[in-house]
Order: C-alpha cells, then sequence, then structure tokens
C-alpha cells in the first residue's frame, strides 16, 4: 500500500506543495483585495450580466410599494393577486413587473 499524501498534488515541476498552497494565498487574497475595490476584471465587474430582466426602465420617482414576504404559508396565488393589485398602475411594463417580483 503506497503512503497517504495530506496536501493536493497539482504543484508544477520543481516546486512542492508548500510553494503551490502559498501561491494559492495570494491568488484568493489578490482577488478578494479586487472584490473589496471594486476594481478591474473581478466577478461581478459587469453587473449586467447579473440582471434577471435587461433593459428595464425604472422612472426615477417610482417607489415600490410594500409587499408582504410570501412565507410559503398561505395560498401562492393571493400572494399574486396582492402583487398584482399594488403594481396594477404599471401592468403594462412587463419588464418592471418581473423585475420588482
Amino acid at each position: 500500500m503506497s503512503p497517504r499524501i495530506s496536501e493536493p498534488l497539482h504543484f508544477v515541476r520543481g516546486e512542492g506543495p508548500s510553494m503551490v498552497l502559498e501561491k494559492e494565498r495570494i491568488e484568493y487574497i489578490e482577488e478578494r483585495l479586487c472584490a473589496i475595490e471594486g476594481g478591474g476584471i473581478c466577478a461581478f465587474a459587469n453587473i449586467a450580466k447579473l440582471c434577471l430582466v435587461p433593459d428595464v426602465v425604472i422612472l426615477p420617482k417610482f417607489k415600490v410599494p410594500n409587499f408582504d414576504k410570501y412565507k410559503g404559508t398561505t395560498f401562492p396565488k393571493n400572494h399574486l393577486k396582492m402583487y398584482c393589485r399594488k403594481m396594477g398602475v404599471y401592468a403594462k411594463d412587463e419588464k418592471l413587473l418581473m423585475h420588482f417580483f
């Protein structure tokens, strides 16, 4: 039986496992710093790609009505009815309705 190695075997020739772990730590710290500073090529640099409803237009004075959060204990259609009643003024703007739902 061969001895078990506790560290991953993904190191480059000439580098030991401890050097690889150190590089991974540095990369992780750099990634976190980039995310905190909001710079460059971070995972969330292009917020538009995260939008579920692209090209939604929200008027500057638009105020979202207060909605009770659906808790799963009542009939779901009642929750949808309340949403539709409160957002009825915006019924023709399908993207806005989807965005705030």
